[in-house]
């Protein structure tokens, strides 16, 4: 083997969208009320092994907008990624999945949230920056930690 293919390799593949939808289960009441909705936001990611050295990975955001309990609008989109990463010791998979994709995954993410929401006749939403490192190491600190015994 040539020193170049033994090299370590990150490519992206692919993007694309995994899944979206959009719910306003109130309009057109919704749009003549007053009050300014909360919005909550729940992100979360996942990654498996698509063949050897590609890895699909998996961004996913829902967020939903309410006063009180009418749902102004409630939507779930997903950006997938399909990544390369070749010649990598495979204690560097787990941290490339975990922070570096979904980093690369994460502006494309906030562009379909923000042009769905606009869509359906709302102001945008904007996704503040997420650290994803910092995640990661809440994840993994959080996996590290022994499980509570169970008493039967």
């Amino acid at each position: 083997m040539s020193d170049q293919e033994q090299q370590p390799a990150f490519s992206i593949e692919k993007l694309y969208v995994k899944d979206l939808s959009l719910e306003v289960p109130n309009a057109p009441a919704v749009f003549l009320e007053q009050a300014g909705p909360n919005i909550s936001i729940e992100l979360h990611s996942a990654a498996n092994t698509v063949s050897e050295g590609l890895y699909n990975v998996v961004l996913t955001v829902t967020v939903t907008a309410k006063h009180e309990d009418k749902t102004y609008f409630l939507v779930e989109a997903g950006q997938g990624g399909i990544f390369g990463i070749r010649n990598v010791p495979q204690e560097s998979i787990d941290p490339i999945l975990g922070v570096t994709c979904p980093t690369i995954l994460f502006p494309y993410l906030r562009e379909v949230v923000s042009e769905t929401i606009n869509r359906a006749g709302f102001p945008p939403v904007l996704l503040a920056p997420v650290n994803f490192e910092a995640l990661y190491q809440q994840h993994a600190a959080q996996a590290a930690q022994p499980a509570p015994a169970q008493v039967q």
